[in-house]
C-alpha cells in the first residue's frame, strides 16, 4: 500500500505474440485531405508568389513537411465543396478559367488548382491522389466525365483535352469517392438514402465500364450521430454493395473543456467502428454476398467546430481563401490524435483507407504564413512516427487495463496501445497512450515471444501544461523525447507513461 510520499502508480499489462495478428499494416491508413476551404489550397499548398514557390506555384516547404509527415494518400477536392463543383473549370489556360462561388463554405473559388495541378503536386509529394466527384448538383455523366479526362490515355475528346492541356500521359487515379456526405441536410444537394443509393450505383457502374478495377468509396452517414447513420449504410449498400469496395466513415472530435472526456476519443472511435461494421455485415449477410465491403475512415481529426474560427463568412461577402477552420492544437489534441491512429491501426482488417482531415492550414497539422514561414502543429508529431514506424502486421494484443469514466463515457481503459511487427526490418514496435488526465501508468508488456535483443528507441510526446500549443515563433520547446523510464529485461518490457501522453517503444528483434 502506497504513502503520500510514494504514491501507488496505476499498471497496465499487455502481452504481444507475433502469431496474434489482426492484419497488415496498411500504407492508406495514413492518408490525408486537402479541400477548397479557407487556406488549405491557396496560400497552403499553391502560392505562386511565395519565395519558396516551384515553378509549379506550388510551395517547396509546403511538401517537404508534406513527406516527413508520412502521407500516403490524399483526398481532393472535397468534401462539401464537391458537391457544387464543377472539375471542367479547373483546367486549361489559367486566364480563362472563371472564378467561381463556393457555397459549401461561401467563399471564392478562382479555380487555378485543379485536377491537373492535384495530379502535378501528387507526383512532387509521392502521394497517391483519391479523387472525390460531385454527386450533389451533378451526377452520372459528370463523373464519366472527369474519370475519362484523368484514365485515358488518348483518343477520345477529353483525353486529348488534357494531352492539349499539357499532361501528356493520364493520371491514372484508382481511388474514387462517390460524393460526399450526401445524407448532411449542409450539403449542396443533399439526398435521401435511396435517392443517393440509386445515383452511386449507376455511376459505380458506368465508371467501372471504364475500369473495372477502380477503388469505389460508397458515401456512409456524415457522423455517427446522425440520425441516418445505420439505415443510411443499409439502404446504400442493398443498392451498391456488389458495386464498392468501401463505405467512408466520418468523425471529429472536440475538446469541450472537460480534459478527461476528450481523451476518450479513441474509445468512441472504437465503439464507432464496430457499429458500422455490423451494418455492413448485415447487408453482406442479407444479400449473400461473397464479397467484403471494409471502410474508408475518409475523415477524422480533432475540430473544435464550435469555436469562431469555424464560423464561415455571410452575406455579401465571398472572399478568396478566407481564414476558416485554422484551429490551433494543443499538446492533449496530439495525444487524442496518436490514440485515433492506434485505433484504426488496431481495426486494421475492416479499416483499409482512412484519411487525416485535412492537411494544410485547415484543421491541419501543417501551418503557413501567407508569404512567409511554415510549421509543425502538436499533431504532426505522432502521426508522423507512425507513418515513418509503423509497418509489417497489427498484431491482436492481451491487454488488462485501469478503466477510466468521464462526464459523459464510462467504462474505458485508460491505456490504449497497438503493436506491429516487421520481420523483415526485424523491428516490433508498441505505440502506446495513457488516456488518464490526472495519473501516470506503469506499461508491463510480456515480449518474450518476440525475442527482442534490444531497444532501438523510446520517445513520449507530454507535456507539464498539456494546453501548450506549437506557433511560428515556437514549434520545437515541445518534441517527442526519450523515455528513458523504458527498460528491456528478458521478456519482460516496462516503462512509466504520463498523464495525457503518447509514446513510440521500437524493439531490435533478432
Amino acid at each position: 500500500m502506497g504513502t503520500p510520499e510514494t504514491p501507488v502508480i496505476p499498471a497496465a499489462k499487455i502481452t504481444i505474440d507475433p502469431a496474434f495478428v489482426v492484419g497488415p499494416v496498411r500504407r492508406k491508413t495514413f492518408g490525408a485531405f486537402v479541400e477548397h476551404l479557407g487556406r488549405c489550397v491557396y496560400t497552403g499548398i499553391f502560392e505562386p508568389d511565395h519565395p519558396k514557390a516551384d515553378e509549379d506555384g506550388f510551395r517547396s516547404d509546403v511538401l517537404e513537411l508534406t513527406k516527413e509527415l508520412g502521407v500516403s494518400t490524399v483526398r481532393y477536392p472535397g468534401g462539401n465543396f464537391v458537391s457544387g463543383y464543377r472539375w471542367e473549370d479547373g483546367v486549361g489556360p489559367l486566364d480563362q478559367r472563371p472564378a467561381r462561388l463556393d457555397l459549401a463554405w461561401h467563399s471564392t473559388d478562382p479555380n487555378l488548382v485543379g485536377v491537373d495541378e492535384f495530379a502535378r503536386w501528387s507526383e512532387k509529394a509521392g502521394v497517391e491522389p483519391m479523387m472525390a466527384v460531385n454527386l450533389g448538383t451533378r451526377g452520372t455523366q459528370e463523373a464519366l466525365d472527369i474519370l475519362e479526362y484523368c484514365n485515358i490515355k488518348g483518343g477520345t475528346a477529353l483525353s486529348e483535352q488534357r494531352k492539349a492541356n499539357g499532361a501528356l500521359e493520364p493520371h491514372n487515379i484508382k481511388m474514387w469517392c462517390l460524393g460526399n456526405e450526401m445524407d448532411g441536410f449542409w450539403q449542396i444537394g443533399h439526398k435521401k438514402a435511396g435517392e443517393y443509393a440509386r445515383v452511386a450505383a449507376e455511376t459505380a457502374r458506368a465508371m467501372r465500364m471504364v475500369n473495372p478495377d477502380l477503388e469505389l468509396v460508397a458515401c456512409g452517414s456524415s457522423a455517427p450521430t446522425m440520425p441516418t447513420f445505420g439505415e443510411w449504410e443499409r439502404v446504400v449498400l442493398t443498392e451498391t454493395y456488389e458495386l464498392v469496395d468501401l463505405i467512408s466513415a466520418h468523425q471529429y472530435f472536440e475538446d469541450f473543456g472537460d480534459l478527461q472526456e476528450h481523451l476518450s476519443a479513441g474509445h468512441r472511435m472504437e465503439a464507432f467502428i464496430k457499429d458500422l461494421v455490423s451494418h455492413i455485415d448485415h447487408v453482406k449477410s442479407a444479400t449473400k454476398s461473397e464479397k467484403q465491403v471494409n471502410i474508408s475512415f475518409d475523415e477524422w481529426n480533432v475540430w473544435h467546430i464550435s469555436r469562431d474560427e469555424s464560423k464561415a463568412p455571410t452575406g455579401a461577402d465571398w472572399p478568396v481563401a478566407p481564414v476558416l477552420l485554422e484551429d490551433r492544437y494543443t499538446v492533449a489534441d496530439a495525444v487524442v490524435v496518436g490514440d485515433l491512429l492506434i485505433t484504426l491501426l488496431r481495426n486494421t482488417d475492416r479499416v483499409h483507407s482512412a484519411s487525416l482531415a485535412q492537411l494544410v492550414n485547415v484543421i491541419a497539422p501543417i501551418m503557413t504564413e501567407p508569404g512567409g514561414r511554415s510549421w509543425k502543429q502538436t499533431t504532426f508529431h505522432p502521426f508522423a512516427l507512425t507513418s515513418r514506424h509503423a509497418s509489417g502486421t497489427v498484431l491482436n494484443l492481451a491487454v488488462e487495463s485501469p478503466q477510466l469514466d468521464s462526464e459523459k463515457t464510462s467504462g474505458f481503459t485508460s491505456l490504449s496501445a497497438v503493436a506491429t511487427f516487421d520481420a523483415e526490418a526485424k523491428e516490433a514496435v508498441v505505440f502506446a497512450v495513457n488516456r488518464s488526465a490526472t495519473d501516470a501508468l506503469t506499461l508491463d508488456a510480456a515480449v518474450a515471444s518476440l525475442s527482442p535483443t534490444g531497444i532501438i528507441e523510446a520517445v513520449t510526446y507530454t507535456n507539464k501544461d498539456p494546453y501548450w500549443q506549437a506557433t511560428a515563433d515556437d514549434s520545437t520547446s515541445v518534441l517527442p523525447s526519450e523515455n528513458v523510464s523504458v527498460k528491456l529485461d528478458g521478456g519482460r518490457l516496462t516503462a512509466e507513461l504520463p498523464a495525457v501522453s503518447w509514446s513510440m517503444i521500437r524493439l531490435q528483434l533478432p
